[in-house]
């Protein structure tokens, strides 16, 4: 009996006890913290690389070494990620109003949607009409370029397969610059009929 009354006074080891109860969530908000900033960190270089590829390209002698300047890019991400995926697309547009606009039709039917043979501006050239009238590709002289670039790798930390995210992240970088004016813009807007 009273070898039960000292052990229910005795405290010693109530600190381990209120330790182990609280370290995994600590342990866990902190992984997550380091895991946010980590992303972060990831976001500023590439967005820091996609702009200085995006001015590399706009000028003249730039024209046809795209691939060179995404490698360029693609190495300052390998640098700080490994073994990452990275993906680039070029868009050229007239102007920058026409970022990710539609291409101009007629409405003839009222029901808002390019159909039954109306008229529209094929301002791409492809002989559809496209929900974006930007070209893929780096375009010409005085073109707005969207640049955009995606990073796709292994999460640093393994707390984020722990709460439910998937093990894989992705981020993208997006810069729009105008080529250099060296040369005379090529507008090549034609007419075509929807489907």
């Amino acid at each position: 009996m009273t070898a039960l009354r000292f052990l229910r006074r005795d405290e010693r080891g109530a600190t381990l006890v209120e330790f182990a109860l609280v370290a995994p969530v600590l342990l866990l908000t902190l992984l997550g913290l380091f895991e946010m900033g980590y992303n972060y960190y990831i976001q500023a270089q590439l967005q820091g690389a996609i702009q200085r590829a995006a001015r590399d390209s706009t000028i003249e002698t730039a024209m046809g070494k795209t691939s060179e300047i995404d490698d360029r890019v693609a190495n300052a991400v390998h640098m700080i990620v490994p073994g990452a995926q990275v993906g680039f697309s070029r868009t050229s547009y007239t102007n920058f109003a026409d970022l990710s606009e539609p291409e101009d039709f007629t409405d003839i039917d009222g029901n808002g949607t390019c159909s039954d043979g109306e008229p529209f501006e094929d301002a791409n050239a492809n002989g559809t009409w496209d929900q974006d009238r930007g070209k893929l590709g780096q375009g010409g002289a005085r073109d707005a370029v969207l640049y955009v670039v995606s990073v796709t790798y292994r999460r640093m930390f393994g707390v984020a397969r722990l709460i439910g995210f998937p093990e894989m992240f992705t981020t993208e970088a997006t810069t729009v610059v105008r080529n250099q004016p060296f040369g005379d813009q090529t507008i090549a807007a034609v007419a075509g009929t929807c489907a």
